[in-house]
């Protein structure tokens, strides 16, 4: 893989505070030319499902040889591990709690590596705190990765061992679709990990959540505004909204509630 020089960032650590800047300046100091963006880091705190849903469906927007940081990491400072995945010519970086696995189950063939903390010495790097691994370890690792001083074999040995995801991959069963709702947009917009390809069999779907059913339309104008409705977003995944409105608020739907989705032809 030839590095682009481009580090995705994603974190639950919010917009108060320095740490994603002070993780940026870590970037940059190590390797000044590096483009950095901030992914999301309005992820809720301690929920590694929405950071792994977000990088697996936005990475291929990105350049080849982009570099994704990405950090919910509640054990931190424990005996967590971190992994270092190389997967369609991107490089993927976060600590092996479920974070990764919505991309891991779909990647098919990738190039797992487990760093080896000893690995670190080469780098001069001061010693770790226990409580901000994303300024002292993962910064500093992705921008040599950036930089091509550093590749995913030099990180520590390979492996096929990655821990599971927090939430179960979507059921098909006899016609009928079930998955959970996995993230919440700035608009209320309740977003499933259902993917289109799940419903292209269903002549009618009728989807089914917090004991209310919704059609499927195509987009949010095809509806009144107040009305709910279901469409594939831009993300290729089946979401609940509202017209104009909030549908989290007006169903008191939230992250990891079922939905179902049945064909009514």
């Amino acid at each position: 893989m030839k590095p682009s020089g481009v580090i995705t960032i994603t974190t639950d650590f919010g917009h108060k505070g320095p740490f994603a800047g002070v993780m940026k300046g870590v970037i940059l100091s190590r390797f000044p030319n590096a483009s950095v963006v901030d992914l999301a880091h309005d992820i809720p705190a301690h929920w590694p499902p929405e950071a792994g849903f977000w990088i697996s469906r936005s990475y291929p927007y990105f350049p080849k040889g982009t570099v994704h940081v990405a950090i919910v990491d509640p054990g931190v400072g424990t005996d967590r591990e971190i992994i270092v995945v190389e997967h369609d010519e991107h490089i993927f970086l976060a600590p092996d709690n479920g974070l990764l696995a919505p991309l891991l189950s779909r990647a098919g063939q990738c190039d797992l590596h487990r760093l080896d903390p000893n690995k670190l010495e080469q780098l001069d790097l001061p010693k770790a705190s226990l409580t901000f691994h994303g300024r002292d370890i993962f910064a500093p690792i992705a921008a040599e990765i950036a930089a091509g001083r550093l590749t995913v074999a030099d990180i520590g040995e390979p492996t096929n061992d990655w821990t599971p995801g927090w939430l179960d991959d979507p059921e098909v069963i006899s016609g009928k679709v079930s998955g959970v709702i996995v993230t919440i947009d700035a608009f209320g917009n309740l977003i499933s990990n259902i993917d289109a390809s799940l419903l292209r069999s269903m002549q009618h779907p009728l989807i089914k959540l917090a004991g209310h059913s919704f059609e499927l339309h195509a987009t949010y104008g095809r509806v009144k505004p107040g009305e709910y409705l279901a469409l594939i977003n831009s993300f290729g995944v089946l979401e609940i909204a509202r017209a104009e409105g909030s549908a989290a608020e007006g169903l008191g739907g939230d992250r990891g509630a079922p939905v179902v989705v049945t064909d009514t032809h």
